[in-house]
């Protein structure tokens, strides 16, 4: 199994498109990719914009070799309704439009679906469905809380396996901090996991300290009852530049599980690129300039 990160936090983008190819079967899980439109008051800098158009030229390159495509909820940085003809041709499995879904979400998915069922190959709802391709399967849960409500909607989790591997991706679990958003991935048992990791850059606001004592509780029987050799943390947490201090006991607690918690860019090789978090020093440091290394 090859994993493929097209675009993440960690490479400068508010994103978690992710390509797996499996066997003879190429999957792009979220297929879309954004910017926050402001963060410290400030709007984003142009070497986030020019990051963006590099990461949707990427998404929309892979797109064309993919035989499956899958949008797990219809936030913009998990789809695109714009450029519908990634789709053409593909098998496209999407979160259930009309069932738990917020109203924002449920607009969303009715513009998106009006624009997509027309090129697409086939179009199915996932939630809670399995899928064969070849010697490929693909599992869905059923809908979970975006975060900790239902204020922002749900999402599903996606299980890809093969052979004898199987790769969990969370979506936008924000931690887990539920029982049923960990309840997907131990029941999967996987060997690398893409998490979306709590929203520590909010802790004490928008996300309760309970929260987080939950996520690191869940993310630690992940470590201990499955499988994972391979922990990659993405996302809402890497918005947070301190995200390694808060989250240190359970960093610990992996190396003793001999589990290896990476980013996306790790994993590829990569150096991070937190341009959010980093974008009052782009501002004030480089101006209009496009380098910067964290």
């Amino acid at each position: 199994m090859e994993v493929t990160f097209l675009a993440s936090e960690s490479l400068g983008t508010r994103s978690m498109s992710t390509m797996i190819k499996a066997g003879r079967v190429t999957i792009i899980i979220d297929p879309g990719v954004a910017l926050a439109p402001r963060r410290y008051g400030l709007p984003p800098h142009p070497l986030e914009l020019k990051r963006l158009s590099e990461h949707w030229d990427r998404i929309k390159s892979a797109a064309t070799s993919a035989d499956i495509l899958v949008v797990t909820h219809y936030h913009y940085d998990h789809h695109n309704p714009q450029e519908p003809d990634i789709y053409k041709e593909k098998t496209v499995l999407v979160k259930h439009p009309t069932n738990k879904i917020n109203a924002s979400q449920r607009r969303r998915a009715a513009f998106f679906l009006a624009q997509v069922r027309p090129v697409a190959g086939s179009l199915e709802y996932s939630d809670g469905k399995e899928f064969s391709i070849d010697d490929v399967t693909v599992r869905f849960s059923q809908p979970v809380f975006h975060g900790t409500s239902e204020k922002l909607g749900y999402v599903t989790e996606v299980s890809v396996s093969h052979g004898n591997r199987t790769l969990v991706f969370t979506s936008d679990v924000e931690g887990p901090s539920l029982e049923e958003q960990a309840a997907f991935v131990l029941e999967e048992e996987p060997n690398i996991v893409i998490c979306d990791g709590p929203v520590t850059y909010m802790l004490g606001y928008r996300y309760a300290y309970e929260s987080l004592e939950q996520s690191i509780a869940y993310v630690s029987r992940i470590f201990r009852e499955t499988n994972v050799k391979e922990f990659i943390f993405e996302h809402h947490l890497l918005r947070d530049l301190d995200w390694k201090e808060k989250l240190k006991p359970l960093l610990l607690e992996a190396e003793e599980c001999g589990v290896k918690v990476e980013t996306a860019a790790e994993f590829m090789g990569l150096e991070n690129e937190f341009l959010e978090a980093n974008r009052k020093r782009l501002w004030e440091e480089l101006g209009n300039k496009q380098t910067f290394r964290d």
